[in-house]
């Protein structure tokens, strides 16, 4: 999960500050090589360790992409895997063969989806199994800070709490605020995004394009108690989005973020039905991926239902018909 401020560790963030510009400068200089792929690269990510809802936001440009015609797919490092191969995503595959997150992008946004430790060899891969003249398209997920990819477009997800952070490993942020001047456009969550908006045009940090995200949770009724868990970045969003649904949430359990999951793990939650007498359980898409090795030892009588968290872009027509405009632009560049 997301972690608190950690002051005492506030002596070593300028170790970490000069480890990044020690990065930006190798890549400024060429020290460190900057590869590009045939096709353009639109690169969602954010600034910060936390969710912030980058797999959803994927999911939903894949397929406002798809119905302009264009041909997608997603390059993702595949975090949490057990093999370190370039591979095409097997939608019905294991989050120990290909990570929870890609697994998800290829079940919901029906996309290709490749895995690889370094971005351009995935999307290297994608290349070679495309049909020629294609007009395709790679969303790079969570790439904001894979700079060793060329990206003809980056989206970067910003939350108010970002504004307040300090960096790693006192705070959460792996990046300055001020490396969002990197960014092509600023993806703002409401109903906080016009005062995030404001501010960071009063601190002079982006004046550039700002997309307005409509967070949506698709929540099952359920009659009486639930037990919810989960083991993502910001499971207080989950948990909250949960009873504003209506739900009743009888007890919360919070495993760390991508939680490789072990009997000991279900037991607790089946205890804490137990004494909550919970009539169902329930978590994210994420983490029944990673659950499905131990699905079998949960009881048939106390179903274990998925709520699901899907990204609506305000004047989404608009914001699709910018994207594009911009990676024709950027191809057209030397």
């Amino acid at each position: 999960m997301t972690q608190a401020a950690r002051p005492w560790l506030a002596p070593l963030v300028p170790l970490y500050r000069f480890g990044i510009a020690l990065r930006g400068l190798g890549l400024h200089t060429g020290f460190e090589q900057v590869r590009r792929l045939g096709t353009p690269v639109v690169s969602i990510g954010n600034l910060s360790t936390g969710g912030a809802g980058k797999t959803p936001l994927a999911i939903a440009l894949a397929r406002a992409l798809v119905a302009r015609g264009r041909h997608v797919d997603v390059l993702s490092r595949g975090y949490g895997r057990a093999s370190k191969a370039t591979a095409r995503v097997d939608p019905n595959g294991t989050a120990e063969d290909f990570g929870d997150e890609p697994l998800v992008i290829a079940r919901e946004a029906c996309v290709p989806v490749y895995v690889a430790p370094q971005r351009y060899q995935a999307g290297m891969l994608a290349e070679r199994e495309w049909a020629p003249g294609s007009a395709a398209i790679h969303l790079l997920d969570d790439g904001f800070q894979h700079r060793q990819l060329h990206r003809d477009v980056d989206i970067l997800l910003l939350a108010g709490a970002d504004l307040n952070d300090r960096l790693l490993p006192a705070g959460n942020l792996r990046e300055p605020l001020n490396a969002m001047r990197r960014a092509t456009a600023v993806a703002l969550t409401m109903p906080e995004a016009p005062i995030v908006e404001k501010t960071l045009a009063s601190r002079g940090l982006w004046r550039g394009p700002v997309w307005r995200l409509h967070r949506r949770m698709q929540v099952p009724e359920i009659d009486g108690p639930v037990v919810a868990f989960c083991g993502i970045a910001r499971p207080d969003q989950f948990f909250t989005g949960l009873e504003d649904a209506g739900l009743h949430v009888a007890s919360r359990i919070a495993f760390a973020d991508h939680q490789r999951y072990v009997q000991h793990d279900i037991d607790c939650v089946l205890d804490a039905s137990h004494t909550t007498r919970a009539v169902a359980l329930i978590t994210t898409e994420k983490d029944r991926v990673r659950l499905a090795p131990l699905l079998a030892s949960i009881p048939s009588g106390l179903p274990l239902e998925t709520a699901g968290l899907r990204i609506e872009i305000e004047d989404e027509a608009s914001a699709i018909d910018w994207l594009l405009g911009q990676v024709a632009i950027s191809r057209v560049r030397p």
